[in-house]
């Protein structure tokens, strides 16, 4: 496990944030379909909190792309690195998530978010600025659609509506289990909407949530109990 420290010159302030979003938001690179669903390797990033204790544990674990077995894992343990803003929570996790893919033994490949990309308020959400950061292709699949409508999809597992910011589509809501509440999938960096959802769906076998985000969110968790005893 990787203890980290807040960097120096990490923003203390909502203004500060908004202006770095601001700055980092013009280099998602858009244009690039990214890596072939079920091939190489797909990473799943999430992180945990005890904001008793002000502690954030990530988690990053690493799975084969066919096989969905697991090839490496890595967990980083902080203080938590900003207050809690929503449309800025990226701040909260960035550090610890950064150290736990600088930890891995082996290029993470896809990444994958447990949270947003262009389906942000601002367009810049957790798998955007970690894509950007990183230069890693990255996506964002959430378990609610924040502040954006859509209209129910079909009911078979693949189905998919727009995700709206008003007439623009920030994403799809995307039914992975029949008859099961969809997932919201956005594009972080480097991938497109097509293949963000082709990945979504080759990692949910059976179910809701994709592999990389249980085994993620499962690890976090662990670190985070053994972090605060």
């Amino acid at each position: 496990m990787t203890t980290v420290r807040t960097p120096p010159d990490w923003p203390a302030t909502e203004e500060q944030a908004r202006a770095v979003q601001d700055e980092l938001r013009g280099r998602v690179v858009l244009d690039e379909p990214g890596p072939p669903p079920g091939a190489g390797r797909v990473t799943g990033v999430d992180v945990a909190y005890d904001d008793e204790h002000d502690v954030v544990a990530a988690a990053a674990v690493v799975l084969d792309a066919a096989s969905l077995d697991v090839v490496a894992e890595a967990t980083a343990v902080g203080r938590i690195s900003f207050p809690y803003v929503p449309g800025l929570l990226a701040f909260r996790e960035i550090p610890t998530v950064l150290a736990a893919l600088d930890a891995l033994p082996c290029p993470p490949g896809l990444v994958v978010c447990d949270g947003y990309g262009l389906a942000h308020p601002r367009r810049f959400g957790l798998a955007s600025h970690l894509g950007v950061l990183t230069g890693l292709p990255t996506i964002g699949v959430a378990k609610n659609p924040f502040t954006f409508t859509y209209d129910d999809p079909g009911l078979a597992r693949g189905s998919t509506a727009p995700l709206l910011a008003g007439t623009e589509e920030v994403g799809r809501a995307l039914r992975t289990r029949a008859g099961v509440k969809p997932v919201f999938v956005s594009v972080g960096h480097r991938v497109d909407l097509d293949n963000a959802c082709a990945h979504t769906l080759a990692l949910t076998p059976e179910y809701r949530l994709p592999e990389t985000t249980r085994r993620a969110d499962a690890l976090c968790r662990r670190a985070l109990r053994e972090a605060t005893p």
